[in-house]
């Protein structure tokens, strides 16, 4: 398979709307996922992989959170790669950046103690490949934490539009368009255990207008809006206008003090 075959959110991924979005996000979900991390008990001397990992966020809050790890953040997009050595050269030589592929990460077998993949499975084909990968390079008995998204689990109020209709129909739609799976949330589990994983645990950090601020959230919902808009309209039975439409609403519903809205990030844990 040729490499747009393997990457083809590669347009969306490489828009200056991604940079803002892992931001974002990070903002957003870190502060519960951490606690989950520090739930696994793993000690201060570990080797980390973070498969995946755009601009950096989370290779650096992991190479905080450990002291005196070794984290390797791999990425196929080197202007993120670019980004993330330039902002986290402070934790150089423990922390370093590749250009790697997480079909073929060309790394040895079990070297990881914790293998990080945040954000991706649901940006790429056949996600049962890529775990296998991720697998095979995670120790014994070493951790995979993954988020894996599902566009099934966003909750905003009605207004005008009805955003409950846009997520039943876009993501499925979009998805089909680029072979990818919008809802591997609830599919991930078994894929998981079809690989021989172990102790597979899923938690949910909530990223809601109660826990997260609001700005935060819209500027979450703010970059799927601009670097996703177009192909979603062409992929759906909407137009551009309604997307924006849409995306508008829900960012609108976040920032109103009175509204309320969710997003329930699944987060997922398993040994090897």
């Amino acid at each position: 398979m040729s490499r747009t075959d393997l990457n083809p959110q590669a347009k969306q991924m490489a828009d200056e709307s991604m940079v803002r979005n892992l931001a974002a996000q990070a903002l957003a979900i870190w502060p519960q996922e951490v606690e989950l991390i520090r739930r696994y008990g793993l000690s201060d001397d570990l080797h980390i992989l973070d498969a995946g990992c755009g601009t950096g966020e989370i290779s650096s809050r992991l190479a905080d959170l450990f002291s005196r790890a070794r984290v390797l953040g791999v990425d196929i997009l080197d202007q993120h790669l670019d980004v993330a050595r330039s902002r986290y050269a402070r934790f150089a030589p423990r922390l370093t950046f590749e250009h790697r592929s997480l079909f073929e990460l060309g790394l040895p077998d079990r070297t990881f103690d914790l293998t990080v993949c945040r954000h991706v499975l649901q940006s790429i084909p056949h996600a049962e490949r890529a775990l296998a990968e991720l697998m095979r390079v995670t120790k014994r008995g070493g951790r995979l934490h993954v988020i894996a998204e599902d566009y099934g689990m966003l909750q905003f109020q009605k207004g005008p539009l009805d955003p409950t209709e846009f997520w039943a129909e876009a993501p499925r739609k979009f998805g089909h368009a680029t072979g990818t799976d919008l809802f591997i949330g609830r599919n991930i589990f078994g894929l998981l255990a079809a690989l021989g994983a172990r102790d597979i645990a899923i938690d949910y950090v909530i990223v809601d207008t109660l826990r997260v601020p609001r700005a935060t959230f819209a500027a979450i919902i703010e970059a799927w809006r601009d670097g996703y808009a177009e192909d979603t309209a062409a992929a759906t039975r909407f137009s551009h206008a309604e997307v924006l439409a849409y995306f508008n609403q829900m960012i609108a519903n976040i920032n109103d003090p009175q509204g309320y809205a969710v997003w329930f990030v699944p987060v997922v844990s398993a040994r090897v």
